[in-house]
């Protein structure tokens, strides 16, 4: 028994003698990653489409990019803040989505890689529904064209909002009452 514990315990050793040597072997310097970030002159802007008003704010392109090569780690991203409001005193809307359309100096859309996602945005919860005078935030982080990144290439970011508009109104019931206290019985 005694001559198992010590062969399983020199067994262990040199597992571990042989994991730590590997462990040593395949550590490589991996090139370091920077976030690249452009700026969007202006970086927020009011907007109005119909009746909902809407706010872009804190926008930025980010890409991250290696040291060195600047070979693209992770392509651009478009980052804001949104905030629409309903502008109606008499009719909610049901927001249904949006779409954001990136637009070249010369008044064309500038098209994604195959490999990126069209840049939409999503409603739901809370924010799908608002009443008059009712706002909803919602957080924009979007692919962006690598196109548009060079010099003077980009004329402006499109919002195209669907929505749909209900009527609204409050009306008021008014139920007679009396109030009387019950014999005990």
């Amino acid at each position: 028994m005694r001559f198992m514990q010590g062969v399983c315990l020199a067994a262990v050793s040199t597992l571990a003698v042989v994991n730590f040597g590997c462990a040593q072997k395949s550590a490589t310097t991996a090139a370091a990653i920077e976030d690249k970030v452009y700026t969007v002159t202006p970086n927020a802007i009011v907007v109005k489409a119909g009746i909902v008003l809407g706010e872009v704010t804190e926008m930025k392109v980010m890409e991250r990019v290696e040291q060195g090569t600047g070979r693209v780690d992770t392509a651009a991203k478009l980052s804001g803040k949104l905030k629409l409001t309903n502008g109606s005193t008499d009719q909610s809307v049901r927001l249904l989505g949006g779409k954001i359309i990136y637009i070249d100096d010369q008044g064309q859309p500038i098209k994604l890689d195959a490999t990126r996602t069209e840049p939409t945005l999503r409603f739901s919860g809370t924010s799908e529904q608002l009443n008059p005078r009712q706002d909803a935030s919602l957080s924009i982080d979007v692919d962006f064209p690598a196109e548009a990144l060079k010099a003077k290439k980009l004329g402006e970011i499109r919002l195209e909002l669907s929505y749909l508009p209900m009527a609204y109104k409050v009306e008021t019931a008014k139920i007679p009452v009396a109030i009387s206290i019950a014999a005990p019985k």
